[in-house]
This record gives structure tokens, C-alpha cells and sequence, in this order.
């Protein structure tokens, strides 16, 4: 498929990349959003016969390569597709995000990729990825779970947090503490990756799963998990030990702009809906699309949505030619999630106290949007990654330094 950009006053997209979107906002209109509506709730659940009809889209299998049976395509569709089906219910744009190959695709052995790749793309083996702990959030390189080589097996121990799917997933990404830093100023090094696979809607001898009460991002529930002498075989360790920091660091760029994409997708569903709403309700004798105080909300909020959806495009670009753009990553992803929130406020208050109610999508968009603001690094993260990167101080520039980033081919999906 050409996915070349061409100068033919459409920017970077192309005709095959309009008809993937658009595509894709059909399933969103026609089979996301009526589900969404219907389930969104702490107890709501993703259909399983939503997810068969997403396999059958391809849409877990975007971006593997068409040798295991997926799409081969780019971050710029990837996120292209999640757009849109954010726009319908952001935990869908999210699960599309459990396959892919997760963070390891690209570190696993081909054997491994032969074994588990196909079962990715038809929605069999889907991910969750246990990064954070109870006393590490935007601090990745704090990781205390602890896996020691006992035999043929790794032994795991600690506390994992903010893990979302983890019953539902056919695999979990396990980031463990393997061997001490070399040296204080690199505390990233000595973090390994272990795969650990599981049957769906269970979890795994030596880990223990507790809820975590959410306000939102349902259809799924986010776990507080607890590993004592979780045994892993010793050839699910991915990645080289102690490299598993540069396999985050690497995947996060995509993992980003897939953040700022579900944020334009919910931003783009509350734009559509307080421009519907606002045509249909009338006060003092006239819709109150009249008004022009609603008119210049609506012009500001359009505005801020397609300034986001092109600097996204020039991100997702720049991942796909193989460049670092660990800074433009963070700058969309910051960006894009702070105008969701603005976006989405803004298009409740035109629905007044109807926004307000469980009536209308426009409040989950805007529970969903406030969450953006703070996976895949908190907003004020975003700021301090792109500070240090612009002006000096980066604890990426360490790991380049050491030539270990370049050789660290991580994936770049998306972990929360």
C-alpha cells in the first residue's frame, strides 16, 4: 500500500489513508459508539463481539508486519484508526492498543514472534503491561519488584499499579529489577522485561489482582497487583537483562502520539455533539448556535481540535522515518491531551446542566480527556522531558551517550 505523502493540498494524507479513516469511522459510528452508551459504567465490559468484529477490521494488527498476518502499516495509521475510534469510546482506541506486538515486539526472537504474532492479530493474545508501583508513577527507573534467576526460572517480587486488563489479557509485560545501577546517575539500567502468559480473565500462580475504584476510562477494570514467587521460565525474559528501560524509552514516543490521538478523538466527538445539540436547543427564541457566544466556543474549540490533528500527523510522520523524536512526542502528547480537556469542558457547558447527566456522550468524552492528562507521563512530565531536551539535562542523552538507546529496538506501542 503507498502511504507516501504527496502535495496535493490534503498534507500528509493520502488517498489510501482517507479511506482508511474514514473506514474506520463508520465502525466507530455504526459499532463503538451505540456499545459505548449502552455499557460505559464501572461494571460495563467490551463485548467480545465487538472485539471479533475489530479483528476482523485488522485493527490488532495495524502495525505487525504482513508476514504474521497483520496490516504492516505505520504510527500515522495506527493512531489515524484510534482517532477515530476514540471518538467513539476511548477503552476501545485503548484495546487496540493490547495487541500490536505490545512494547516487545521487536525485542522478541523469531520464534517467538512466529508463535505469538498471528494469535495477536486475530484479538487471541492480547497484553497488559505492569510498569508503575505503588511508589513509582512518572519515576520509572525507581522499579523495586525484584526477579531473581532461580534455576530455569525467574522468581518475581513486588507490587505493580495502575495495570489496566490485566484479567482480560492473554499475556502480561512484567518490568522487574534484575541487578543494581552501575552508577547513581543511571538508575534506568538493571530493569528487565519478563512475558508471562496467562489464561483470559484469570491471572497466573504467584500474582493476586485488586480493583482500583476509576471515575472512568470504563469497559475494563485497572489492577493493583501482587507478586509473591511469580515463576517465569527463563526464555520469557525479553530483551537483553537490564535493557528493559530503553525498551520503554523507545516505545513511549508512539505510545504518546497514541495518547494524543485518542484525545483528538474524544475532542472531535464532543466538537460534533455540542455542534448537533447546539442547533437543536433554542432559548430566547432561537437555537442557541445563534448565539454568539456559543458561536466563537464552537470556532475556538474546531480551531484547537485540527491544530492538534496536524501536528499529530507531522509526529506520527516523523516516527515512521525512523528518526528519535522523543521531544515531539511528549510536545503532542501534551498538546493534544490539555486541549481535550479544554475541549470537552467547553462542549459540556454548552450543553448546560444536560451535559451534566448520563443523557449525552459529552461526559464521558470529558472524564475520558481528563485522563489523558496524566498516562503515558503526566502533563507536567511532558513539560520537564521536553525542557531537559531543548535545554540541556536529559536522562535520555546518558543512554544515547552509551550508544545503548540506538541499539535497543523497542517497540512503540502504548502502555497504559
Amino acid at each position: 500500500m503507498n502511504t507516501t505523502p504527496t502535495i496535493d493540498g490534503k498534507g500528509y494524507m493520502t488517498e489510501e489513508r482517507i479511506m482508511i479513516r474514514d473506514a474506520a469511522r463508520d465502525f466507530t459510528m455504526n459499532e463503538v459508539l451505540p456499545v459505548a452508551n449502552q455499557l460505559d459504567g464501572p461494571d460495563g465490559e467490551i463485548p467480545m463481539e465487538l472485539r471479533r468484529k475489530m479483528a476482523d477490521m485488522g485493527y490488532f494488527g495495524i502495525t505487525i508486519p504482513e508476514e504474521y498476518g497483520g496490516m504492516g502499516l505505520g504510527t500515522f495509521e495506527y493512531c489515524l484508526i484510534c482517532e477515530q475510534l476514540a471518538r467513539g469510546w476511548m477503552s476501545v482506541a485503548s484495546l487496540v492498543a493490547r495487541a500490536q506486538g505490545g512494547f516487545i515486539k521487536n525485542e522478541m526472537p523469531e520464534e517467538m514472534r512466529r508463535k505469538y504474532l498471528p494469535r495477536v492479530v486475530r484479538g487471541e493474545f492480547l497484553n497488559a503491561s505492569a510498569l508503575s508501583e505503588p511508589d513509582t508513577g512518572s519515576d520509572l527507573a525507581s522499579i523495586s519488584c525484584r526477579a531473581e534467576l532461580v534455576g530455569d526460572e525467574w522468581v518475581l517480587n513486588g507490587n505493580k499499579y495502575w495495570c489496566t486488563f490485566a484479567d482480560g489479557a492473554d499475556y502480561i509485560n512484567v518490568f522487574a529489577r534484575t541487578a543494581k545501577p552501575t552508577h547513581p546517575k543511571k538508575r534506568w539500567e538493571g530493569i528487565s522485561c519478563f512475558l508471562i502468559e496467562k489464561k483470559r480473565g484469570e491471572f497466573p500462580p504467584g500474582m493476586v489482582g485488586q480493583p482500583i475504584p476509576k471515575i472512568g476510562y470504563f469497559g475494563w477494570k485497572t489492577f493493583e497487583l501482587a507478586l509473591n514467587d511469580l515463576r517465569v521460565p527463563r526464555e520469557n525474559l525479553i530483551g537483553a537483562p537490564g535493557q528493559a528501560f530503553l525498551i520503554m524509552a523507545k516505545g513511549l514516543e508512539t505510545a504518546r502520539a497514541h495518547t494524543a490521538a485518542r484525545a483528538i478523538g474524544l475532542a472531535q466527538g464532543a466538537l460534533e455533539d455540542a455542534i448537533a445539540y447546539a442547533r437543536e436547543r433554542k432559548q430566547f427564541g432561537m437555537p442557541i448556535a445563534e448565539h454568539q457566544a456559543i458561536r466563537f466556543k464552537i470556532a475556538t474549540m474546531a480551531t484547537e481540535v485540527e491544530a492538534a490533528r496536524q501536528l499529530l500527523h507531522y509526529v506520527c510522520s516523523a516516527i515512521d522515518s525512523g528518526r528519535r523524536c522523543d521531544t515531539e512526542a511528549s510536545m503532542v502528547k501534551l498538546f493534544a491531551t490539555e486541549m481535550a480537556e479544554r475541549v470537552t469542558s467547553e462542549a459540556l457547558q454548552i450543553f448546560g446542566g444536560a451535559g451534566y447527566t448520563k443523557l449525552f456522550a459529552v461526559e464521558r468524552h470529558w472524564r475520558d480527556a481528563r485522563l489523558t492528562k496524566i498516562f503515558e507521563g503526566t502533563s507536567e512530565i511532558q513539560q520537564r522531558i521536553i525542557a531537559n531536551n531543548l535545554l540541556g539535562k536529559s536522562v535520555l542523552e546518558d543512554m544515547i551517550a552509551s550508544r545503548a538507546f540506538e541499539s535497543a529496538a523497542g517497540a512503540r506501542t502504548e502502555a497504559a
